[in-house]
């Protein structure tokens, strides 16, 4: 008896799955508002350098006397006579500005005036964020494999506490950096720890429906909660506060939910495993044999060795281990190479939310009512048609978007805003549904003994990829569609690649290096189209000799 039907017996859609999906869509909220917050406080408001003679004037006038200049919002006035409307520009620099708050929130760049020649301050904390993100998506990645998903789910998490806490408190741009680091940590690994946690306990049904509809709602919830509180509390030091504290409560997981069953096993701690599952079981009010934990022990012990050599090769299986499997190491790679190009545009688009024409906390929310229908559609099109149609199909989409987008801007110069908006948006609900296929499909291809060492590895490249995103956004001041071009062409090559994987929909999921290696050998590139996917999930080959080739020397 192999772990799926043990944990069909126990119960893999019943009450216990049931609140994992409700605690991962509570760590989903966390990370979303823990995410956006850096942009929040980061908003740079419209701004003119200070003239004692604009003290009582509109910002409507404000604006109209600096939009004369070339650079209004750095050029400094000398003498400024209202009634002719003459001004002279000064030779020294800005020392005071006037802001106009969007909703009266003042952010940090507003308050320590890190705008015109100190704007790269802003950029370099911000920047810091997403370094410690890199290092913290690697280090949670290793130690998730190592010591288990829930310690390193509430180890991240209080990174990402200590991070925020630790900002309000910034004064400068050395302690704000710092702190940002440190939030950076937890900026991406707690929400893939607990999606791998959530995606071991549950049946293929739930990881179609449930997982992608609770992470479109309360990712939506995360980020219209991010902006609006901001807008509310008035200042960034308040909002820090807000953003910092939900952290701690994931704390509690390490008594409400089970350590991964399937981790435990890839560690050869077998007993452990069944403890987790009978305790699964009783919570689910399910009755299962001891002949039948019997038949899985015998299973997991055939398996995975029998001799103490093994057992300990079995137990030290990792990130090298598999990129010295032929066929495993491909599939790697590509889920790797995948992560990138999707992580690179998903950047480039969704976080495009200031010089749209209006308020950014606007354009925040409706980025976000776009993510519960795109969650609806990836997961039907998943029930329907498997993981690899949806990404495909996901990405050929994106494709004559952006056709369609780069010939709209290059023939219109001036886009009215409403239809920059439409654009905007239809990206956005595209680029969701391909986001959240590509972190499901590549979850589920790699072997649970490896697969939150490859899953870091890919958010950290995914993460490196996204300097390049400014980049992008940035050709459109020399061809108004380069952006649209750049992006077609790695769109083309995510396709390519996504055709290269085998399914997964219906299938047994990997767990050691031997089922990783063996997953979808003879399936062809376009498979997917033409086969009939069966409602009993298929069987892994794991013969003994395919075993002895993937130990670990």
């Amino acid at each position: 008896m192999d772990f799926d039907e043990i944990l069909a017996k126990c119960g893999d859609n019943h009450r216990d799955q049931y609140l994992l999906l409700a605690l991962y869509g509570y760590i989903t909220f966390v990370t979303s508002r823990h995410y956006y917050s850096q942009s929040m406080i980061g908003f740079i408001p419209d701004h003119w350098c200070y003239h004692e003679h604009l003290e009582n004037r509109t910002f409507d006038e404000i604006k109209a006397i600096y939009s004369q200049f070339e650079n209004p919002s750095c050029t400094r006035l000398d003498a400024i006579d209202l009634v002719s409307g003459n001004v002279t520009i000064s030779d020294k620099k800005c020392d005071r500005w006037i802001y106009d708050y969007d909703f009266d929130f003042v952010s940090i760049n507003a308050e320590f005036n890190w705008v015109c020649d100190a704007a790269l301050k802003g950029r370099v904390g911000q920047s810091l964020f997403f370094v410690g993100s890199m290092f913290g998506t690697f280090f949670f990645g290793l130690l998730g494999d190592r010591i288990g998903r829930i310690k390193t789910l509430i180890l991240a998490n209080w990174c990402g506490f200590l991070g925020d806490f630790a900002t309000i408190f910034a004064q400068d741009l050395t302690t704000y950096s710092a702190s940002r680091f440190v939030s950076g940590l937890a900026s991406e690994a707690n929400l893939y720890l607990m999606f791998l946690l959530v995606l071991e306990y549950i049946s293929p049904l739930l990881r179609d429906t449930g997982l992608n509809t609770v992470l479109g709602i309360f990712y939506c919830l995360g980020m219209i909660s991010a902006s609006w509180q901001a807008r509310f509390v008035g200042d960034w030091r308040s909002y820090m506060m807000w953003t910092a504290f939900p952290s701690l409560l994931v704390t509690i997981l390490y008594v409400l939910i089970q350590e991964s069953a399937q981790w435990l096993i890839t560690r050869n701690d077998i007993d452990g495993a069944i403890v987790r599952l009978q305790r699964v079981a009783e919570f689910n009010r399910r009755q299962v044999s001891e002949e039948d934990f019997d038949n899985f022990r015998k299973h997991c012990s055939l398996t995975s060795g029998d001799t103490e050599s093994k057992e300990v090769v079995h137990k030290q299986a990792g990130l090298f281990d598999a990129l010295k499997t032929p066929r495993l190491r491909k599939t790697a790679i590509e889920v790797i190479i995948i992560y990138m190009i999707v992580t690179l545009c998903y950047n480039t688009i969704a976080r495009n939310v200031e010089g749209v024409g209006i308020s950014p906390f606007i354009m925040f929310t409706l980025n976000a009512l776009t993510l519960p229908p795109s969650g609806l559609v990836q997961a039907q099109l998943q029930k329907r048609f498997g993981r690899k149609f949806t990404l495909v199909s996901s990405m050929v989409v994106l494709k004559i978007f952006a056709v369609v987008y780069g010939t709209v801007l290059s023939i219109w110069k001036q886009p009215n805003i409403i239809l920059l908006v439409c654009l905007l948006l239809t990206s956005r609900f595209g680029i969701s549904v391909a986001t959240g296929a590509t972190m499901q499909f590549s979850t589920e291809l790699i072997p649970t003994c490896v697969r939150s060492q490859v899953l870091a590895v890919a958010t950290i490249a995914g993460a490196a990829a996204s300097f390049l995103s400014p980049y992008i956004q940035y050709l459109d001041t020399y061809i108004q569609a380069g952006p649209a071009i750049i992006l077609f062409v790695l769109f083309i090559v995510c396709t390519w690649l996504g055709l290269r994987l085998p399914e997964t929909s219906n299938k047994k999921l990997p767990i050691s290096l031997a089922d990783g290696e063996q997953f979808g050998a003879g399936e062809k590139m376009f498979d997917f189209l033409r086969r009939r996917r069966s409602k009993k999930a298929d069987k892994v080959d794991e013969n003994v000799e395919t075993q002895e080739k993937l130990m670990p020397e």
